[in-house]
């Protein structure tokens, strides 16, 4: 199931997309509710370019540019993240409704895994009252070479 298929979360994100862009003055137009639904549906990593060419296969006649700024108005408003993989490419995921976690990186074949460790989550905690810091957030990227590139290197 999706996150927009659980209904709730998709009309959550609706109304705070939608008093975000009322207390900012900007348009509450039918493509931007469009690229919400789809961008909660994918539940991927998506770059803008990526997300442009995924609602036009689910054939969706919105422009690149709105599917950019729409993006960049779901991060400031809290719906989405943007993540970025060492690559090079900004991409955006889901942050409304998805809980916290981590990215293990291939540097091979650019595959990610999502994943939460709750030993390196008390770390941190702990790291950061060591500090007198209080956690806000945080973002932990882990690059490596993933099983399926270890084993295709070491045969060749």
């Amino acid at each position: 199931m999706t996150l927009s298929e659980t209904g709730v979360i998709l009309k959550d994100a609706l109304s705070i997309f939608s008093e975000y862009l009322q207390q900012n003055s900007l348009k509450d137009t039918p493509q931007r509710r469009t690229i919400l639904k789809h961008f909660l549906d994918g539940n991927e990593h998506y770059s803008a370019e990526e997300f442009y060419h995924y609602l036009h296969q689910k054939g969706e006649d919105v422009g690149q540019a709105t599917v950019y700024r729409t993006l960049k108005l779901l991060c400031a408003a809290g719906i989405a993240k943007e993540v970025n993989f060492g690559d090079g490419i900004t991409r955006f995921e889901v942050g409304y409704g998805n809980g916290h976690h981590d990215h293990l990186i291939c540097e091979l074949c650019k595959e990610n895994l999502e994943v939460l460790d709750e030993e390196i989550e008390s770390l941190q905690r702990v790291l950061a009252a060591r500090y007198g810091y209080t956690l806000t957030s945080h973002r932990l990227y882990l690059y490596g070479i993933c099983p399926k590139c270890k084993t295709k290197n070491h045969s060749a």
